[in-house]
């Protein structure tokens, strides 16, 4: 074994610093965790142009490498050209490769014929999303299967996630890992929008309909609520589903976009009534995870990926009318509110970066043949959960 620091490099994402999206959130979590811990670490950054001058170049930021890709393209077209270029650069390099996604996998295996020491985040079930065509899906199908081939070892965020990969891999190389989050900062303000503390619901997502986006918002403005829901994310014109969504919506419906100041988002959390949570295909998803560390009541769509998330002390829905009867208990009942409050609290100390980093440092190194970290806490475990029909507390 060289007597070089050990290294590892974090593909999959569009770079860091953090711009975009949860994984590029863990990719920065990760990458300043392993370099404070003496590692040497490379992220790939994807930098768009109209002309390539300099395809790969490299600089230093906070302690890491950010290999920086240029790329010509536009589209679909351009992830691919970026994750091609990503796997012919890591196989001249040593370390391991975190993989996030599997978006790139059909460049995995010459990673692999190269000696490629490989660690993929396997992510949701992206072939199960309604919003592609069937070429998509079929892709994104074949995708999955090459990443659980190509790699070494297989993580996880969720255990119903790891019981799907269980179909294509043995269960001893697949790891569990959740997402990890935050307290809310101290000292937030008042929430903006000119919004009034607990007189408001909020939901934080792509305007989907894998997200119900369309069901949350029919179910608020069946009647006039007194109070306001906030719909965060983006609202193109000329999208259909886009234009059903405010069709439907009541005048107590606000839609201001997209939000990217954290201090922002962060206050809409913590003084929301409730936070809304409509996705149906996924793991451990990100922002249900900050909606816990916000210590928000949760409505959310009734599945065992919710359901393992927030656990079972929250409101779930099934459908349109389900839905409109979990807005209407949690505006009316302060009780149950505040008990799915303080049990969003206690849900979230499952979700602890520094646990969630440890757990990932742990695999890399698994991976790499590099001697264990020094004994700490167990990595955090998601209890599984069954999902039932029905709005219950």
């Amino acid at each position: 074994m060289s007597d070089r620091a050990p290294a590892v490099l974090i593909l999959g994402t569009r770079g860091i610093p953090a711009a975009h999206g949860g994984f590029e959130t863990f990719a920065e979590r990760f990458a300043l965790h392993m370099a404070s811990r003496g590692w040497r670490v490379g992220v790939y950054c994807q930098k768009d142009v109209d002309r390539v001058g300099t395809r790969v170049s490299s600089r230093f930021w906070e302690g890491v490498e950010l290999i920086t890709v240029e790329v010509g393209l536009r589209g679909p077209a351009a992830t691919l050209a970026f994750d091609a270029i990503c796997a012919h650069d890591a196989a001249n390099r040593d370390g391991v490769c975190l993989v996030l996604g599997y978006n790139g996998a059909v460049f995995l295996p010459y990673l692999r014929a190269r000696g490629g020491r490989i660690l993929t985040n396997m992510d949701g079930i992206e072939w199960r999303r309604p919003k592609w065509s069937l070429p998509v899906r079929a892709f994104f199908y074949v995708s999955e299967w090459i990443a659980a081939w190509s790699s070494q070892r297989l993580v996880a965020d969720h255990p119903a996630i790891a019981d799907h990969l269980a179909e294509r891999r043995t269960r001893d190389a697949i790891a569990t890992i959740p997402y990890g989050g935050d307290p809310p900062p101290p000292g937030l303000g008042r929430p903006p929008l000119g919004l009034e503390p607990d007189r408001y619901l909020v939901s934080i997502a792509r305007i989907e309909p894998d997200n119900s986006i369309l069901t949350l918002v029919e179910a608020f403005s069946r009647r006039p609520r007194g109070m306001r829901l906030v719909v965060l994310g983006t609202m193109t014109v000329g999208d259909p589903y886009h234009r059903a969504v405010e069709d439907a919506a009541s005048p107590e419906v606000l839609f201001p976009g997209a939000i990217y100041d954290a201090d922002q988002v962060q206050a809409l959390r913590v003084h929301a009534r409730a936070y809304l949570h409509g996705h149906t295909v996924g793991g451990t998803n990100p922002s249900l995870v900050e909606a816990l560390w916000a210590g928000n009541a949760v409505i959310a769509h009734d599945n065992p990926f919710n359901r393992g998330t927030a656990g079972e002390a929250q409101f779930y829905f099934t459908d349109g009318v389900s839905c409109a009867a979990a807005i209407e208990r949690v505006l009316a009942d302060a009780t149950a509110v505040n008990s799915a409050r303080a049990a969003a609290r206690r849900r979230a100390e499952s979700f602890r970066w520094d646990d969630v980093l440890a757990a990932y440092e742990d695999e890399v190194r698994r991976v790499g043949g590099y001697p264990k970290a020094p004994p700490r806490r167990p990595p955090p475990v998601v209890a599984p959960a069954r999902a039932t029909a029905g709005t219950e507390l």
